[in-house]
């Protein structure tokens, strides 16, 4: 069998860092993981492709070559994969379709075959069982139960153009404690943490070095810290010990704010390579908190929990939403000075959606306030519910936030509050190529046109006289900065 394993573009979201990748030479953010890992339980004696349409282009003589198409894809995919699988079927081909966009919505996307819901570690392997014995494969394979880890196999990193990519990514755990009810997290992967045996960890990352890679690693938990223990006593120590000699590596993860209460896993987690953390605090109003099951965040100082993890060495992201039932015309001034006091450079802020599979999306349509489908574009400034407060306020004071946040004034205090109480980790780090020709093009483009220069210069010098060593994170940042403003522009007109 010839497998073309494809992956459709991503709009222009704040997480596509579609307008700073061209600043570092490269084309995407991460390869597709999902994809990687299914290829890693294909038959041996099939031929495998993979075409990540954000870094190249889908030939005719791939579709040629091929006899079936595997799909993924997420929600903010949609259009993308709904074009694709189109294209597959048009030139004749079996189409394959899994990962969340699928598994979710599979019963409204056309010209699908077969449908890999789930977790393909329970479900692909009874699909390719019948196509081995010559059983008429279903049109849908679905899963009850939840897979082991253990069962997951090393991703085929050597399918993945690595050079294409700014970091790479692997999954240590699936699920999470919490019960948000914005969140399907959990309807999708259960609340049970199920995590990988360190060894298979150190196998995939020995993998991935085996191929070349030197550079950031994402682990995409969505709450790594689920199992406190396995961290402590086994998995971070032997990270530590695996990066001695690769200095080049760094990690960077997903986890819940209750993590600001530990200083033992945070000084663990700094060690063992780990220098950014994104967290869902979602918003300072305990009111809110209250109303979306937000439990972990609730009766705490919030500010002071972020700069702790700062102080400790993990530089914080954060998700904020707008939109509760609860929320009053003043939330917006108090996201803005939560953001700014926080010192959060990276604060991805959206309005609040109802995914399907969620409580509130069942609480919704309960209450008859369901308008369509969630985009799964976080800062699109759209929702698929009715809001309490009037639509048009809200788009508005959303519009004034994301305004307020990422104009270049506000934007390069956080940056430099973030500096100021951020602990560098005192490793060593190799200046790449790459790094020196992001610093020329961000004074290029930063420094001598944008509209941003006066702010840009004046963080390089504040940087340069009082954090000397954070200045490659100040530039990053500052390359970051310009990408949110663009898409935050984009959905504000």
């Amino acid at each position: 069998m010839n497998v073309l394993m494809l992956y459709p573009r991503f709009p222009d979201t704040f997480w596509s860092y579609k307008h700073a990748l061209s600043f570092v030479g490269k084309r995407a953010t991460f390869p597709p993981l999902g994809l990687l890992t299914v290829a890693g339980m294909l038959p041996p004696d099939w031929e495998v492709r993979l075409v990540d349409l954000n870094v190249r282009r889908l030939r005719e003589r791939d579709l040629a070559w091929a006899d079936m198409a595997f799909v993924s894809a997420m929600i903010v995919q949609r259009d993308a994969a709904c074009r694709l699988v189109a294209r597959c079927k048009q030139a004749g081909l079996t189409v394959v379709g899994g990962g969340p966009l699928f598994t979710m919505e599979h019963d409204e996307i056309a010209g699908v075959d077969h449908a890999i819901l789930n977790e393909a570690e329970l479900t692909l392997p009874r699909f390719l069982a019948d196509l081995q014995n010559d059983i008429p494969a279903a049109p849908v394979y679905a899963a009850e139960e939840f897979a082991e880890m253990a069962e997951s196999p090393t991703p085929r990193w050597d399918l993945a153009d690595r050079k294409h990519y700014h970091s790479m990514a692997l999954q240590y755990s699936r699920g999470c404690p919490f019960n948000c009810d914005f969140c399907n997290i959990t309807s999708l992967l259960g609340h049970r943490v199920r995590t990988k045996s360190t060894a298979q960890i150190v196998r995939e990352l020995d993998s991935m070095a085996a191929c070349g890679w030197r550079g950031n690693v994402f682990f995409v938990d969505d709450n790594f810290i689920g199992n406190k223990r396995h961290l402590k006593q086994d998995l971070l120590p032997r990270l530590a010990a695996w990066r001695r000699d690769k200095p080049g590596i760094t990690f960077q993860t997903e986890a819940s704010i209750n993590l600001a209460d530990d200083a033992e896993l945070m000084e663990l987690m700094v060690a063992a390579g780990f220098d950014t953390v994104f967290v869902g605090i979602e918003t300072p109003d305990e009111a809110a908190l209250s109303e979306c099951n937000k439990k972990q965040n609730e009766r705490r100082d919030l500010v002071a929990d972020v700069k702790r993890m700062q102080r400790a060495g993990l530089q914080v992201q954060g998700g904020f939403i707008v939109g509760f039932d609860s929320d009053g015309p003043c939330v917006f001034r108090r996201q803005i000075e939560f953001i700014q006091n926080s010192g959060i450079a990276t604060a991805m802020v959206g309005l609040l959606q109802a995914p399907k599979g969620t409580r509130l999306y069942q609480r919704m349509q309960r209450e008859g306030r369901l308008n369509g489908s969630a985009s799964g574009d976080n800062v699109e400034g759209t929702t698929n519910i009715v809001p309490r407060m009037d639509l048009e306020r809200l788009k508005q004071g959303y519009r004034e936030i994301l305004s307020t946040i990422y104009a270049p004034s506000h934007y390069y205090k956080r940056v430099r509050i973030l500096l100021r109480e951020f602990r560098h980790p005192q490793v060593r780090r190799r200046i790449t190529r790459t790094d020196i020709a992001a610093l020329l093009r961000s004074v290029y483009r930063l420094g001598l046109f944008g509209k941003e220069r006066f702010e840009y210069w004046k963080l390089i010098v504040w940087t340069a006289l009082r954090r000397p060593a954070l200045i490659p994170l100040a530039v990053t940042l500052a390359i970051s900065g310009y990408h949110f403003r663009k898409v935050c522009e984009l959905h504000i007109r």
